[in-house]
């Protein structure tokens, strides 16, 4: 594909067909719009709604949506991280770490409503691509690759048949439960559920500590909690709108319910009752929530091939992740703008498919495998194990600033979000 003539009968661009409006599908319909590629975009959903609570966009993510167009909007919705804080179940603070611009990156972390992350960018295709862009009620059931061209079969809301669509390409950013991800691997197993159930919710409340600090607290044996505000000023108090997320273990047959089900705060709050600090009182601010929601966390084992002729997945759909460590939504973005850069700079289509595939399949399949074994906040597994869980004089006596950040430099060499290697 290319943006530039080159054949005596004009630009030879040629359509891709773009299966699922998320935030990976969106990213890459504005990247091949930056790109000069055409493309169309088909969503399940007869409506977008908000969907969703908080997520926190590290600095890959960030540098990604700022090469989108976006990153500047996106900082007016959200809320810019100042600091990364690690506590305790008893609230004693292990370490705290700057992050974004106040670690000297370029831009900011940003932690946002995953709403309002999907308004900029839908607006943005809206506004760039046309206010149709997104054809809503197009569910994809099957695509057929039909050597010259490829073949996207679609129904509506009410499962009749729509007039199918005809392209050069078509890639799945459909999610987790993507059916062209289905139909290239059939003997895929189901997601993997590592035993660990999350409940999320938000919370009307006053700024705590810096305003703009993201806190871990305790484990998931004992009950885990992140916590950090997406949204600033919602009301004449200066209250903030705070996400916050829950991870205990949970049986195997947690798997079985209903993925996003509406949950209770009396599922996991014995675990919390004794976490009122001066900084936080964690059971009220949970007891407060606006809405409460359970998912168990699952990933995929990493495929053996993302591509078969002209069809190929992202996002989601192609790797995905334990949602530990905001990777998700990052490589996500990062996996558009690759393919819609290799689509513009290849004459060949099926020929940047492979190379975006050799490109990035390698790449995410270790963050997947990775964030089985290691997570952010694991050095807090490391204190309570020293410690046996009871309360320290001094940290120093448990563990080394040096081995703090020894642990955390090699998560963010892992998820891809290091100095040096944001600078490549």
């Amino acid at each position: 594909m290319t943006k530039t003539v080159n054949k005596k009968d004009g630009v030879q661009d040629s359509d891709v067909i773009i299966i699922g409006a998320g935030i990976g599908g969106l990213s890459f319909a504005l990247a091949l719009h930056k790109a000069g590629v055409r493309c169309r975009i088909v969503e399940a959903a007869p409506e977008i709604k908000p969907l969703g609570v908080g997520l926190n966009l590290l600095p890959h993510a960030m540098s990604a949506l700022n090469q989108l167009g976006v990153a500047e909007e996106l900082e007016k919705k959200g809320v810019a991280t100042r600091e990364v804080c690690f506590y305790t179940h008893n609230g004693q603070l292990v370490n705290s770490e700057p992050r974004g611009r106040f670690a000297g990156y370029e831009l900011p972390q940003l932690s946002i409503h995953r709403a309002d992350l999907h308004e900029v960018l839908l607006g943005a295709v809206r506004e760039r691509l046309g206010p149709d862009a997104v054809e809503l009620g197009h569910r994809c059931t099957r695509v057929v690759d039909k050597g010259d061209v490829v073949e996207v079969h679609l129904e509506d809301a009410d499962r009749k048949p729509l007039v199918p669509l005809n392209g050069s390409i078509a890639v799945a950013c459909d999610g987790v439960r993507s059916v062209v991800r289905t139909h290239m691997h059939p003997a895929e197993a189901v997601p993997r559920y590592e035993g660990t159930m999350q409940y999320r919710g938000t919370t009307r409340w006053k700024p705590f500590l810096t305003g703009g600090s993201m806190v871990y607290l305790g484990t998931h044996e004992t009950g885990k909690l992140v916590i950090y505000p997406i949204r600033n000023d919602i009301d004449d108090e200066g209250h903030q709108l705070i996400n916050w997320v829950v991870e205990i273990s949970r049986p195997s047959e947690m798997l079985l319910r209903d993925w996003n089900r509406p949950s209770s705060v009396d599922e996991f709050i014995g675990n919390f009752k004794d976490c009122s600090f001066d900084w936080l009182d964690v059971p009220a601010i949970m007891r407060s929530a606006d809405s409460i929601f359970e998912y168990p966390m699952v990933d995929q084992d990493p495929l053996p091939f993302w591509s078969q002729g002209r069809v190929t997945l992202l996002g989601d759909a192609a790797h995905p992740m334990m949602p530990r460590g905001s990777n998700g939504s990052a490589h996500a973005i990062i996996d558009a703008i690759t393919l819609a850069g290799l689509l513009a700079d290849h004459s060949d289509p099926v020929a940047a498919l492979k190379e975006y595939e050799e490109k990035r399949l390698e790449v995410t399949g270790k963050v997947v495998l990775a964030n089985r074994q290691i997570s952010p906040d694991a050095i807090l597994r490391v204190v309570e194990e020293r410690t046996g869980g009871k309360p320290f004089n001094a940290i120093e006596d448990v563990l080394s600033k040096e081995e703090f950040d020894q642990w955390q430099a090699r998560y963010r060499k892992v998820a891809g979000f290091a100095k040096e290697d944001l600078r490549q």
